[in-house]
């Protein structure tokens, strides 16, 4: 089978998932009002923070530069939000996951297809209308076309990257009951090493050398360093990017592996 044929297979999960979403459409409502909120009070703070400041900004981060980070970090978010982990769980707790290994598919795979259109959907139902508006109401810090290269490029690499943790997280449910703990504790760890609380660049130097190694950093503060141009100078650019692209190797890997693990003990346990 040729390779298009192979991702045609894929297709009716991508479309099942897409006609899921369209059932919900309030949830895009509900996403983009948090969204702004969240938004709303980090720039609060922040602008709280920088007022009466003089002499070099924390970081090297001007106001107009951390808005912008600030505002995509929550839209790379909601770009990573694909609910793997949730469904994953799901079908474990449910004994779905007895139909899906019948599939003449790669479950992951599958899974991924299912994923993307909600990641798809958050960016331009979301994320787009969030950032338009706050373009409209703050100063923001305009990116270069390099920088926007970049960015895509590392946006690309940041969605396998999340969904190699998620799919991890949600593969959980086959040795626990609830992974509902586990998800909490890896949106709080995933959110602070991110860079989506506070940039890396702000964070006491030994925590960030640790940050920096982690593959959180690829979800959102290694894109929007390459977005605004916090970088020093091209080999440092591919430095990210290539950190990046490890990382993401190594994720997809290890589920990979943890899915191979699973399914041993579904047909071990189920016979």
């Amino acid at each position: 089978m040729t390779g298009v044929g192979a991702l045609r297979r894929y297709t009716p999960f991508a479309s099942a998932s897409l006609q899921g979403l369209l059932r919900y459409r309030s949830t895009f409502l509900v996403n983009a009002v948090t969204a702004t909120a969240a938004v709303g009070l980090q720039v609060f703070l922040w602008r709280a923070v920088y007022a009466g400041r003089s002499g070099a900004p924390p970081g090297g981060y001007h106001l107009s530069e951390l808005t912008t980070y600030v505002l995509l970090a929550q839209m790379l978010a909601l770009l990573q939000a694909s609910r793997v982990d949730e469904e994953v769980a799901g079908e474990v707790q449910r004994g779905d996951i007895a139909v899906s290994l019948l599939r003449p598919v790669n479950h992951p795979l599958a899974r991924f297809a299912a994923g993307l259109p909600v990641s798809l959907a958050n960016a331009g139902a979301v994320a787009l209308p969030v950032v338009l508006l706050y373009a409209l109401l703050l100063p923001l810090s305009a990116p270069t076309w390099a920088g926007v290269v970049l960015f895509a490029l590392s946006t690309g690499l940041s969605v396998v990257i999340g969904f190699g943790v998620n799919l991890l997280v949600g593969l959980a449910g086959f040795v626990t009951t609830n992974i509902w703990g586990v998800r909490i504790v890896k949106d709080s760890v995933v959110a602070f090493f991110a860079g989506q609380v506070v940039p890396l660049a702000l964070m006491p130097g030994p925590l960030a050398a640790v940050a920096r190694v982690l593959p959180f950093q690829g979800l959102v503060d290694g894109p929007l360093r390459l977005l605004l141009g916090h970088y020093g100078g091209p080999a440092e650019a591919a430095g990210i990017l290539a950190l990046q692209a490890g990382w993401a190797a190594v994720l997809v890997a290890l589920a990979a592996l943890a899915w191979r693990g699973a399914v041993r003990r579904v047909e071990v346990l189920g016979g």
